[in-house]
């Protein structure tokens, strides 16, 4: 009753789709470095078509690789010997019931580097700079480039068909493809039939479009990515969108997907990938623009990573299907969950954005912060143990939840204990930082996994050897995390001194924060307690010994607080070191020897952590089979946490 419109079937041109949910465009980079697909691959799209999603659109295939590839490992369809693999995706995908589409890519400007170009300068619809490439000049293309690369799309639609797939995407948003490149007025600077007005430098989109027509068949499905707007000053904007959708329309195209952005940007970056500090469905009022305008399916995009807010935005008319991109990668199942009624067992999407969310040009393969699953579908199942055994999990923190739930679903006796009153970890504090509140979703699908599962919580109890003698496990896995790092600073143990940490949970110690405050660390964890401290008007500095802050995050991520912190007035001092603290603030110190002192009530210590890795070695003359996962072994993110306590547990 609460998804009547989620799972109704649609249909785009010929091809039925049994339900709303679209899985959208993603590079993976688990191709083969010539393009090929892998038994990796096939895998990982199969899982989710398993999954109960209607339809799945392949990321970024390359349609010309000799100028058209982002980075070496990327999918192609620029040649006959591609068809084969994608037969076999589309053979998988079908079995399960989805329909396949794959999304016709041309680099353009986005070319990561030049080995895959043989040296030669990109190609672009002007002379203009490279979004990677630092003091490369893309080349402007001729007339008759732009046809052979217009037939080359049309080439790669043939055999995609050739293949089983149902549909083709062309991708023509973010600034990272050619055809975004000649439609917005940021990067088309040409005089002739191709630049100019909007409909000059449509003209390449509205090419391609026909001759794929003409080639693959007037009824074979043509889906257009577009960015409704790309939130830059003399970019493209909604209603140029709503023109180019209407153009796009009148030629045949068969639906249009609705994103946002421009990669080359830092302002409208995070646009493209939204971190979690953007609000859920934060793209979907574009969609709903171009609905207004258009017949032909409207697919929406953005954050849309609970089943409920899909089924609104249906409900609300703004779009005819949802694309759930990184929500479908943290749980492949969630579509049959919430057929089902399962909601709580859904693994919510938190938008960490820490292994999904960077384009393909930093050549890391797709990972799942929360899924450890996600690109090892073949090798990683959990499977019933063997032989039965009891299990002790010191520490319940991510690692150690992760670890408990996995161990439990194998059908092992597992005793969680955890020295705080309560579950989460660091989990706990890094969700109070107001854009983080959605890593609660997280803390809340371990805590009900366990409950489900029959695992044994113990709360307020520390493990120690005495503790292991008494329950006598076979194994025990240690996730015991890490503290603070307090470095020997003169001054750093005053009264008006406390961690990152403290600082987070301030309104309930003893310890007060002031109202001019320096934060020591320009790390993510720096950065965010800055954000947190300043939402209440604090003036807040943050001092940093490198040349730059936020170095850990994900680029997405990283602007969208920087530019936060900018309108707060948050201070930044990098290349300073500081040197004392004292009752009145710091000293610090920087490259050129300067001194300065920056006056402050409170000082944050946002420096690092150090791992909690005692309690092993202590228990090794006790149990036989010791492991340590987490941040007890060395501080880290989410993603090694999960992906160490899921390993470990399968192995036991």
């Amino acid at each position: 009753m609460k998804f009547s419109k989620l799972f109704e079937p649609i249909q785009i041109c010929d091809l039925n789709i049994k339900s709303r949910i679209v899985m959208p465009p993603m590079a993976t980079q688990y191709a083969t470095e010539p393009g090929l697909m892998t038994e990796r691959e096939i895998a990982y799209y199969a899982v989710r078509a398993r999954g109960g999603v209607g339809l799945i659109i392949v990321g970024a295939v390359v349609v010309d690789e000799n100028l058209g590839r982002v980075a070496p490992s990327q999918l192609s369809l620029d040649g006959e010997k591609y068809v084969l693999s994608f037969n076999d995706l589309a053979n998988e995908v079908h079995a399960y019931g989805a329909a396949l589409a794959v999304q016709l890519h041309h680099a353009g400007l986005q070319v990561a580097t030049l080995e895959v170009t043989g040296g030669r300068p990109p190609i672009g619809p002007s002379e203009t700079p490279c979004t990677y490439l630092k003091d490369v000049t893309a080349k402007a293309a001729t007339r008759e480039e732009i046809a052979a690369i217009v037939e080359k799309y049309a080439d790669a639609a043939v055999r995609a068909k050739r293949a089983g797939v149902d549909a083709v995407e062309v991708h023509a948003a973010h600034g990272s493809t050619l055809v975004a490149n000649f439609l917005s007025p940021l990067t088309n600077k040409r005089t002739d039939e191709y630049g100019g007005d909007l409909r000059g430098r449509a003209r390449f989109a509205i090419e391609i479009l026909r001759r794929i027509k003409e080639k693959a068949g007037r009824r074979f499905p043509v889906i257009y990515r577009l960015s409704g707007s790309e939130f830059v000053p003399g970019g493209l904007t909604i209603e140029d969108t709503k023109i180019i959708a209407k153009m796009l329309e009148s030629e045949g195209v068969d639906a249009l997907h609705i994103t946002a952005g421009h990669i080359g940007f830092k302002e409208s970056y995070y646009y493209t990938y939204p971190p979690m500090a953007m609000p859920r469905g934060c793209n979907v009022h574009l969609a709903e623009e171009v609905k207004k305008v258009t017949g032909v399916p409207v697919i929406a995009v953005g954050r849309i990573n609970d089943p409920l807010l899909a089924e609104r935005i249906l409900q609300e008319g703004k779009a005819d299907l949802v694309a759930m991109g990184r929500a479908l990668i943290a749980d492949p199942q969630l579509p049959l969950k919430a057929y089902r009624g399962r909601l709580e067992e859904i693994r919510r999407c938190i938008g960490c954005l820490q292994d999904c969310g960077q384009p393909g040009s930093n050549r890391t393969r797709l990972r799942c912060a929360i899924n450890a699953e996600c690109g090892r579908e073949r090798e990683y199942k959990i499977t019933r143990a063997e032989k039965r055994r009891k299990v002790l999990i010191a520490g319940g923190g991510p690692a150690g939840m992760e670890a408990a739930r996995v161990a439990a679903a194998r059908g092992h006796d597992v005793y969680l204990y955890e020295a705080a009153s309560v579950l989460g970890g660091q989990l706990l504090l890094a969700s109070r930082i107001p854009h983080k509140a959605e890593i609660a979703n997280l803390l809340d699908y371990l805590t009900n996994q366990l409950e489900k599962l029959g695992v044994a919580v113990v709360v307020g109890k520390e493990v120690t050897p005495a503790v292991v003698q008494d329950l006598q496990p076979d194994v025990v896995i240690v996730a015991t995390g890490a503290s603070p790092l307090v470095p020997p600073i003169p001054g750093v143990r005053g009264s008006n001194v406390m961690t990152a940490w403290e600082a987070l949970g301030w309104r309930n110690s003893k310890k007060k924060c002031g109202n001019r405050v320096v934060v020591a660390g320009g790390g993510s964890v720096g950065c965010e307690v800055a954000e947190y401290l300043s939402q209440d008007g604090r003036a807040v500095t943050i001092i940093e010994m490198l040349d730059d802050v936020a170095t850990d995050m994900p680029y997405s991520a990283k602007f969208w607080l920087l530019e936060t912190l900018s309108k707060r007035g948050v201070k930044i001092l990098t290349g300073h070191k500081i040197e004392e603290i004292t009752a009145e603030g710091v000293q610090t110190l920087d490259k050129n020897q300067t001194k300065s002192f920056v006056e402050c009530d409170t000082v944050v210590l946002a420096l690092g952590a150090i791992a909690n890795s005692s309690l092993a070695p202590s228990l090794r003359t006790v149990v036989d089979e010791v492991y340590q996962i987490g941040d007890c072994l060395k501080p880290r993110r989410i993603l090694e946490a999960i992906h160490e306590g899921y390993r470990v547990a399968l192995t036991i």
